[in-house]
C-alpha cells in the first residue's frame, strides 16, 4: 500500500471549487468535452513502470494467464477551462475473469497517499481482488501529477538523500531555521520544474477526472474501491456527483471533518496506539522479546536510541547514515502493517547493536527510494496536492506552541508529526480550504470500513465520514484488528461484507463489527 512520505494528514479540498465543480457538474456541449467524452481508449501491453512510478519490471500476468493492459486517458489540465490543454492519465486494467453477461462494469482503485501510482500498485495487489473481478474489470490509474499523468518534479535523486537525512525534529533555533530553509529550497524546485501542473493537482481535479474515466469506460454509474486517501477523493467525487455513485467502498478512512492540523494530531495519536500494541505483542510471546523486558521497556529504549541517533548517526545503506529522522521515518513504515513487525524487531535489535540498515530501507520504502537510489515522485506529488488542498500555512512558532499536545500524544512521534505541518510553508499555490466537502445527499449507498488499530487513518474517522456523507449514504462497518486498512488483512468477515455489496448490491447492515 503506497504510503505518504511521512504519515500525515491527507489532502484537503478547495471550497471555490467545489462551487464551481457543482455548477459545471454536467457537460457544458463544448467541443473539446464532447471529444473528451467520446475518446476511445488503446488498450496495449504495459511497460515497465517508469523511474517516477518507482521503476521495476513491466507487470506479470494474474494466475491463468489474464495480461495486465495499459492505456492513457487524455483530460483537461485546467477543468475550469476544459477547451484548453489537455494531459494524459495513465490507466491500468485486467479484465473481468467471469461470465461477460452478469460483468457489472469497471471497478476503479484509488490506493492513495495521496501520490501513490495506482499503475504500479493494482498489478501488486491484483491477485487479492479475484473475486472481484468475477464480475468486474480491474482499473486503477495514476492521478494527475503522479507517476506518468503529468508527475509532479521537484529534486534530483541526490538532493532527496540529503532532504530525508535532515533533521525533522528541530531541537533550537538554528536547527529550526535549516529545516525551514531546506523546506524553502525543496518547494522552489517544485515550482521551477513542475509549475505548469502545481496549480491543477487538487483532490477536486481528481474527482473530475474520474467522472470523465467513467464515461469513458462505458458506466453509467462509478463503481470505485477508495483506501486511504482514496477515501477522501472517493467523498469529494461523491460530493460533485452524488447520482454517478453506483457500489462504492471506502477503507481506511480519512476523517474529511479536520484540518492539516488536526489530522496530523489523530495520526500522532494513531502511530503511539500502533506502537503501543508492537510493543505489547512482542513482549507477551511466550519466546524472549529481543527488545525489551515489558512493553515500557521497548518504547523507552526506542526513545534513547532516537535521542543517541539525534547527535550520533550510525551506518545505514552505504553510504547514508541512519539519523533520527530516518529511523523514526522506518519505524513509522513498519506500523502500517502488522506483517511488518518482525522487519520492525528486527531492524531495531540491529541498530541497538550499531546497524542501521533494516531501518533505513524500511524508511526508504516510505520515501519511495528504490534500491538503485532513483526515487519515484511519491513525495513530491505527495507534497504538491497536500499543498494545493491544504488551507492553513503555519509557522515555526505555531508549531512550537503545539508541541505539548503532540508530545502528549505521542512522546515518540509527536514532535516528528508537529514539525511535518511546515511543509507547505512558502508553497507556490494558494492552499484551498479546512477540510473537503463530502456532503453527498442522494447518493447510493457507501461502505465506510474503519479499522481499530489503524495508525495512519485513525478509526474515529470512519464515523466522521458517515455522518459527513449524509443520511441514509454512509454505512459504517467496523474491523477490530490492526494495521492500515481492512480489507488486505484478508478477513473473511471483512472481505465478505466488501464482495457482497460490490458484486451482489447486498448492503451490510449498519454497525456490523467484523474481529
Amino acid at each position: 500500500m503506497p504510503n505518504p512520505p511521512q504519515p500525515r494528514a491527507a489532502a484537503l479540498t478547495f471550497t471555490a471549487v467545489l462551487l464551481f465543480s457543482l455548477m459545471t457538474g454536467c457537460s457544458d456541449g463544448s467541443k473539446k468535452e464532447e471529444d473528451l467524452t467520446a475518446q476511445k481508449l488503446n488498450w496495449k501491453e504495459c511497460p515497465a513502470p517508469s523511474e517516477s512510478e518507482g521503476g521495476g519490471n513491466a507487470p506479470s500476468p494474474l494466475p491463468g494467464g489474464t495480461e495486465w493492459q495499459c492505456a492513457t486517458l487524455k483530460v483537461p489540465l485546467d477543468w475550469a477551462h476544459p477547451k484548453g490543454d489537455t494531459i494524459g492519465l495513465a490507466l491500468i486494467r485486467a479484465k473481468t475473469s467471469g461470465d461477460p453477461s452478469k460483468r457489472i462494469g469497471s471497478l476503479i482503485f484509488n490506493f492513495g497517499g495521496p501520490g501513490g501510482s495506482g499503475v504500479t500498485t493494482l498489478p501488486a495487489f491484483g491477485e487479492d481482488y479475484a473475486k472481484l473481478r468475477t464480475r468486474y474489470d480491474l482499473v486503477s490509474f495514476d492521478p494527475r501529477g503522479v507517476g506518468r499523468s503529468a508527475g509532479v518534479k521537484c529534486e534530483d535523486d541526490s538532493q532527496l538523500d540529503a532532504f530525508f537525512q535532515q533533521d525533522a525534529t528541530p531541537d533550537d533555533a538554528a536547527e529550526q531555521q535549516k529545516l525551514l530553509k531546506n523546506t524553502k529550497t525543496f518547494n522552489a524546485a517544485c515550482e521551477k520544474n513542475s509549475g505548469k501542473i502545481l496549480p491543477h493537482v487538487p483532490t477536486t481535479d481528481a474527482a473530475r477526472d474520474m467522472d470523465l474515466m467513467r464515461q469513458v469506460l462505458g458506466d453509467a454509474k462509478l463503481y470505485y474501491f477508495g483506501i486511504s486517501y482514496g477515501t477522501e477523493l472517493g467523498g469529494v467525487y461523491a460530493h460533485l456527483f452524488p447520482k454517478k455513485v453506483g457500489r462504492a467502498v471506502f477503507d481506511a478512512v480519512v476523517d474529511p471533518t479536520q484540518n492539516s492540523e488536526q489530522s496530523s494530531l489523530g495520526q500522532a495519536r494513531g502511530f503511539q496506539l500502533a506502537l503501543d500494541n508492537f510493543a505489547e505483542d512482542c513482549t507477551s510471546k511466550t519466546e524472549d522479546c529481543p527488545i525489551g523486558d515489558t512493553a515500557q521497556d521497548v518504547k523507552d529504549r526506542i526513545a534513547k536510541l532516537l535521542k543517541d541517533l539525534d547527535s550520533k548517526p550510525i551506518p545505514g545503506v552505504f553510504p547514508r547514515q541512519l539519523t533520527q529522522t530516518a529511523a523514526t521515518n522506518g519505524i513509522a513504515q513498519a506500523l502500517y502493517s502488522k506483517d511488518f513487525w518482525e522487519y520492525l524487531t528486527e531492524g531495531l535489535e540491529q541498530a541497538y547493536d550499531g546497524d542501521g540498515k533494516v531501518l533505513m530501507l524500511l524508511s526508504d520504502s516510505m520515501n519511495g527510494r528504490s534500491e538503485n537510489g532513483q526515487y519515484s515522485n511519491l513525495v513530491p506529488a505527495n507534497i504538491s496536492i497536500n499543498c494545493a488542498d491544504d488551507k492553513p500555512r503555519y509557522t515555526s512558532s505555531f508549531v512550537e506552541s503545539r508541541l505539548p499536545e503532540f508530545r502528549a500524544a505521542s512522546p515518540l512521534f509527536g514532535d516528528y508529526l508537529a514539525w511535518g505541518l511546515v511543509s507547505c510553508t512558502d508553497w507556490a499555490v494558494a492552499g484551498a480550504a479546512d477540510h473537503p466537502d463530502v456532503s453527498a445527499a442522494g447518493a447510493a449507498p457507501i461502505l465506510v470500513v474503519g479499522n481499530t488499530g489503524d495508525p495512519a487513518t485513525p478509526y474515529e474517522g470512519a464515523k466522521k465520514m458517515v455522518n459527513a456523507l449524509g443520511k441514509g449514504v454512509g454505512v459504517e462497518l467496523t474491523y477490530k484488528g490492526q494495521g492500515h486498512g481492512a480489507y488486505d488483512s484478508k478477513n473473511k468477515c471483512v472481505q465478505g461484507a466488501v464482495n457482497g455489496y460490490l458484486l451482489e448490491g447486498t448492503v451490510p447492515p449498519a454497525g456490523t463489527v467484523c474481529s
